[in-house]
């Protein structure tokens, strides 16, 4: 069995009612073009083309805080979870459970709606983004949506918001070359999980489960960074980061960063794979593969994502364990 635990979905019902609110919208006019986004009937028949394959739905971009205010993206959330627990209820086998989306410009809406539907629709965790129309997570005001899911032992993924409009330089007003995405979003994971970290949230949450999206983003990657702070090269010593000292840190911070989880939506790259197996290890690593976001519609991603866990060349019991029992275990299912 293979367990795809970030993969997007927009159903139709809330994909009309995003044309109402926000016709002009990248997803309201270029998202039909993929059917296996949109369409069930399309999703399943990619689904059985892989032995064993099964899906963890969530819904795809854009937040639903960037969709409109409260009234909205609480309308939305409603209908978007609505709709992905009618899909997993009618094809349980392809689609064993879903993620709930969230009106994160409403937090007392986002509590009730979390508990809505982890309770009466079956959602085995949550979906949140970096920011929250430009504010961090960290901000205090989310933190009893933490504490919540920790309270449910339910996992929360983070997937990356950045759009064209963050630029890449000051002097400019838009990002161009598509810098935004292919490497806005992994900074962005990065930075995101880095805020959390430092807000100490898990010292105050030491059992909260939070799924990093691309293997963590730029994270496996630079340890070394992670472990010497600027302020350390100058004020501290090999074992004293000042600045985690005045955030009240309780241990070094690299010990944070290896109590996230990662998926393995990395395109099948063998090598950034490697790197981030070796840095999360087997326990933390889940199977995901961001489909169906590729010009096959989905079937690269999958492809290669299962060739690329695959070419790890690990254990079969830690194959089997990134490919679908962590995800069992993390989710209760």
């Amino acid at each position: 069995m293979i367990i795809d635990v970030f993969n997007h979905f927009m159903p139709r019902p809330y994909l009309e009612r995003l044309q109402k609110i926000a016709p002009d919208h990248v997803a309201a006019k270029a998202f039909p073009r993929l059917d296996t986004l949109v369409d069930v009937d399309a999703r399943l028949r990619l689904v059985e083309e892989f032995d064993g394959l099964r899906q963890v739905l969530s819904l795809a971009n854009p937040p639903l805080e960037l969709l409109g205010p409260p009234a909205v993206s609480v309308e939305l959330a409603k209908i978007a979870n609505d709709c992905l627990a009618d899909i997993c209820r009618r094809h349980p086998y392809a689609f064993p459970t879903f993620i709930a989306a969230l009106p994160m410009n409403d937090v007392d809406a986002t509590l009730r709606e979390i508990d809505r539907a982890t309770g009466e629709l079956g959602a085995r965790g949550i979906q949140v983004f970096t920011n929250v129309a430009g504010t961090p997570l960290s901000d205090p005001k989310f933190r009893p949506i933490f504490r919540r899911m920790t309270e449910k032992n339910l996992p929360v993924w983070v997937h990356p918001m950045r759009g064209p409009d963050f630029p890449d330089y000051a002097t400019e007003k838009t990002s161009e070359a598509e810098v935004w995405f292919s490497f806005g979003w992994p900074y962005e994971t990065t930075a995101c999980m880095t805020r959390l970290i430092y807000s100490g949230l898990f010292d105050e949450l030491p059992t909260l489960k939070i799924i990093s999206h691309h293997m963590g983003g730029m994270i496996p990657y630079f340890p070394a960074k992670i472990k010497l702070g600027f302020r350390q090269i100058f004020f501290g010593t090999v074992d004293r980061n000042p600045v985690a000292e005045d955030c009240g840190l309780k241990r070094p911070p690299l010990d944070y960063y290896k109590m996230l989880y990662a998926d393995t939506a990395l395109g099948g790259e063998e090598a950034p794979t490697r790197c981030g197996h070796a840095f999360f290890g087997t326990s933390r690593c889940l199977f995901a593969t961001d489909a169906p976001f590729d010009p096959e519609r989905g079937r690269a991603l999958i492809r290669d994502t299962i060739r690329g866990v695959r070419a790890l060349c690990l254990p079969k019991d830690d194959t089997d364990a990134i490919f679908a029992g962590n995800a069992r275990t993390l989710l209760n299912l």
